[in-house]
């Protein structure tokens, strides 16, 4: 490729921040759940390139023609590829994406399409404009993409209440927060220059089981679980926020709980996952305990019926019963598709 920009490119990032920042002069974009990705377009030759400079685009065939089809002749892109269900974006369908075999990938394309969603510009033709204030880019971009099927570009607003709508909304859809951006800012690679907000809730708990650190003395994460309507314990996710002298302390204090009995522990629900993939080659066992302990942790985005990260551990709940740690303490936002939150802009 011969552009302006060439790859690899260092992607923006963004910091956490607990609140959305107000005053003049900043932008608000949804926070996609979703892989990022740097596209580079010279003619028919395309490259998306993950945040760490991985190539995407034999994992997402159908994005390619579209691409061609949105994009000008030569340029560079800042994005998120995103996969949109009924009950919102699905980041499992995404990772199922990064399989070996090319007609499995065909398969689950022709399947479960994903959408290119584009939010930054790099260069058009032979103009870098990474230096440019992003109001200057903005409009460029909006300019230069057709938006398709398959791709879009971002909403955005410059208005705070506005934005807090959004936040609090269109979790339902997926999103996972808020991006916010300052209108003189330019493009700046590498670095934490946006700021981000993510939802954050809190939920108790029970511990069953746990996997062990590294040199194996203290405890790595706890498993936590909750239970259905019906009683049966699913894992959710792990916590692992934990002091290396609390690490070493857990682990004893956990031995009198320590099970082997079939169906203690995660054995009538789901279970954690063991080695994948995904996985390159972690240790993933875990022991079983019966669950009894309870704790707070918090958490800031729920897929499906689990964790999408890891939660932060809170406090030690023993006023609480481990049959009342039910899904039922979660509240489910209201559903909306990806096109209702694209028509935003």
């Amino acid at each position: 490729m011969k552009l302006a920009v060439n790859p690899p490119v260092e992607p923006m990032l963004a910091r956490g921040e607990p609140a959305i920042p107000v005053g003049d002069g900043w932008r608000y974009e949804p926070k996609w759940d979703g892989f990022r990705a740097l596209i580079f377009r010279d003619g028919d030759e395309l490259h998306i390139g993950s945040r760490n400079a991985l190539p995407l685009e034999r994992y997402f065939p159908e994005l390619l023609d579209p691409l061609r089809a949105a994009l000008p002749e030569r340029c560079a892109m800042d994005g998120e590829i995103v996969i949109a269900t009924e009950s919102g974006l699905n980041f499992d369908l995404l990772q199922l994406r990064l399989h070996p075999a090319a007609s499995r990938v065909a398969k689950l394309a022709a399947a479960t399409p994903a959408t290119a969603v584009i939010f930054d510009v790099l260069c058009i033709g032979d103009d870098d404009v990474r230096g440019l204030p992003l109001d200057e880019r903005r409009p460029r971009l909006v300019e230069a993409v057709r938006p398709g099927e398959y791709v879009a570009t971002t909403p955005h607003t410059s208005d705070a209440d506005e934005a807090a709508v959004w936040f609090a909304a269109y979790e339902g859809a997926g999103l996972d927060g808020l991006v916010a951006k300052r209108n003189d800012q330019p493009y700046l690679a590498g670095e934490r220059g946006w700021v981000k907000v993510k939802h954050l809730r809190t939920v108790d708990c029970v511990v069953g089981g746990y996997r062990l650190d590294k040199p194996g003395t203290g405890i790595g994460s706890l498993l936590l679980g909750l239970f259905n309507d019906e009683g049966v314990f699913h894992h959710v996710g792990h916590t692992s926020s934990f002091s290396a002298k609390e690490r070493r302390e857990l682990l004893g204090e956990l031995q009198s709980l320590r099970t082997s009995a079939d169906g203690e522990s995660f054995g009538k629900g789901r279970t954690p996952g063991g080695p994948s993939r995904w996985s390159a080659g972690k240790d993933l066992s875990w022991f079983p305990l019966r669950p009894e302990r309870v704790c707070e942790v918090s958490f800031d985005h729920l897929q499906g019926d689990r964790f999408r990260h890891a939660s932060r551990f809170l406090r030690w709940r023993t006023d609480k019963d481990p049959s009342d740690c039910t899904f039922d303490q979660i509240a489910r936002p209201a559903e909306f598709d990806l096109k209702t939150v694209l028509a935003q802009d």
